[in-house]
């Protein structure tokens, strides 16, 4: 059974896909659907309830699971979501469509400056904040080095992963993460060279 740290557990989000069919449903300010009314209306939609649209079960799954098992030290907020070229944001964070009209033209990729260079300044001042105890729990693909490649430096190895998660769909994903937030049991979070060794024995 996973312990989590005593000195608290903060997770990392992968973003939703920006550039995407439902981004574009989200995006088109002809669309009726409450919200895209909202957010092209001028009322407050968060980073999480667009991602969420964005990305359906999976973002979901993340930011329940986040939501039930953050437990981050004083002064530091417990859940940061990756926004392409902007950095590490808030889930919560009000946001407009010119913002996340940006987001979707900016590649993931850590050959790309715009994001690189955004993702590390956020994370280096987040892991600058913390104790060497807090783990750091990363709730996203692991199977590319789009992410893992710009947060190890920062995060070494407080960088933990859901060994549940290793090797499922995303749609599988969703699902395990919700369950899981639902029931109140937390996923076993292990260490990414714990992660990248199990993945190796799938592969083989």
């Amino acid at each position: 059974m996973y312990r989590p740290s005593a000195s608290g557990t903060i997770f990392l989000l992968s973003p939703a896909d920006c550039s995407g069919k439902r981004a574009h449903y989200l995006l088109n300010p002809d669309a009726t659907f409450p919200l895209a009314r909202r957010l092209h209306g001028g009322d407050q939609v968060t980073l999480g309830e667009a991602f969420s649209f964005m990305s359906q079960l999976y973002f979901r799954g993340k930011l329940a699971y986040a939501r039930a098992f953050a437990d981050p030290p004083r002064g530091v907020r417990g859940i940061h979501v990756i926004a392409p070229g902007v950095g590490l944001m808030e889930p919560d964070a009000p946001i407009r469509p010119g913002a996340l009209q940006q987001m979707a033209i900016v590649p993931i990729d850590p050959r790309e400056p715009r994001y690189r260079d955004s993702l590390e300044s956020s994370a280096g001042e987040l892991a600058s904040s913390l104790d060497g105890q807090t783990d750091v729990v990363f709730l996203g693909s692991i199977a590319t080095s789009k992410y893992l490649d710009v947060l190890r430096d920062p995060f070494g190895d407080r960088l933990r992963v859901p060994r549940e998660l290793i090797g499922k769909g995303t749609l599988s994903r969703g699902s395990i993460l919700l369950r899981s937030a639902e029931s109140g049991r937390p996923l076993s979070h292990v260490t990414m060279a714990k992660a990248s060794g199990e993945m190796w024995r799938g592969i083989h």
